[in-house]
């Protein structure tokens, strides 16, 4: 079962998060994203796999390593793969919080291969994945969250990217009687915080990246949440690139079942600075630990992993389901 490689996959996340956390807080979010890259490809090397990156850093001639239609792997099952080597570039290089190293896989064919576009996008955990609809109202989605919640509107929390294009949102959302968490960056963060406990965040909705949306969605269905996409193009060549590269229909709703076509997903991420999802990488004497989180669809399971890493080699983890 492809699943079973979830603890291989997990030293891929680790290895980035790992090596971009030399960089937080230096201002360079260049070399904090090169490094992540970088120990995340040599990471793949050295998993029996035959995988193929469907989301990554960009096209070939744009990206040196991780491009799109890349093959990764030493060799064996084929696997579809979309990562995000550091999600939050400018989280970290500034030393602020929720920056991830990310990566979901799934069998070949099921992943979307979506274009580097803006999609509009909403998200929030199992107990309301039901009454929440990306074409219905701000307004419309905060109360019913807040109805199958069980709560009064005040208690909501709505994560939203802190961009101009998101004012009508944010005062529509306020008007509403809701509370917001805005965000500077890492919108994968932002859609999946909802689904878990503790959070304090109960809704997600805005327009980020596309490619991030796969990420968010492969999340998403292995916790039993809800997620919804639509494309936002900017231009008629980011649209012609949608036809030539997607197979749902590019001006409907991008559903989950549509972003990741499988019961077998998995989704990983590994904490680079601390945040309310998951610690960030610790540095010690001899060694570092790096708090991770494994959601795998197929068992419904979703785990909490803190490893040690010595500096000799040696790697032992506590797993925390």
């Amino acid at each position: 079962m492809l699943t079973t490689r979830i603890v291989e996959m997990l030293e891929v996340t680790e290895a980035a998060a790992l090596a971009a956390a030399r960089w937080m807080g230096k201002g360079d979010k260049h070399a904090a994203d090169q490094a992540a890259v970088e120990a995340m490809r040599a990471a793949f090397d050295r998993i029996p796999i035959s995988g193929e990156i469907v989301i990554g850093e960009g096209e070939r001639d744009e990206a040196p390593m991780l491009y799109i239609g890349e093959h990764v792997g030493a060799g064996g099952e084929e696997v579809d793969i979309a990562v995000d080597p550091l999600e939050g570039t400018n989280l970290t290089a500034y030393g602020q919080p929720n920056s991830l190293a990310v990566l979901a896989f799934a069998p070949k064919g099921t992943l979307l291969n979506a274009p580097d576009t803006y999609m509009w996008k909403i998200a929030t955990g199992p107990a309301a994945a039901d009454v929440v609809h990306i074409d219905a109202t701000p307004t419309e989605n905060v109360r019913n969250v807040a109805k199958a919640l069980g709560r009064d509107v005040e208690d909501i929390v709505v994560c939203i990217l802190d961009r101009d294009r998101h004012a009508d949102l944010i005062r529509e959302v306020r008007q509403a009687g809701a509370r917001i968490r805005l965000i500077s960056d890492g919108d994968v963060f932002g859609a999946v915080a909802t689904a878990i406990e503790g959070t304090g965040i109960h809704l997600y909705m805005g327009a980020g990246g596309a490619p991030e949306g796969v990420l968010a969605a492969a999340a998403m269905r292995c916790i039993g949440g809800c997620f919804m996409g639509r494309f936002n193009f900017r231009n008629d060549e980011e649209r012609k690139r949608a036809e030539q590269m997607t197979k749902c229909d590019i001006d409907g709703v991008l559903t989950m079942d549509c972003l990741v076509n499988t019961d077998e997903a998995a989704f990983i991420a590994t904490g680079v600075t601390d945040g309310e999802l998951l610690r960030g990488v610790k540095f010690f004497g001899k060694g570092a630990r790096t708090h991770s989180i494994a959601m795998d669809n197929k068992t419904g399971t979703v785990r909490f992993i803190e490893t040690v890493h010595r500096t000799g080699g040696e790697r032992f983890w506590v797993r925390r389901d």
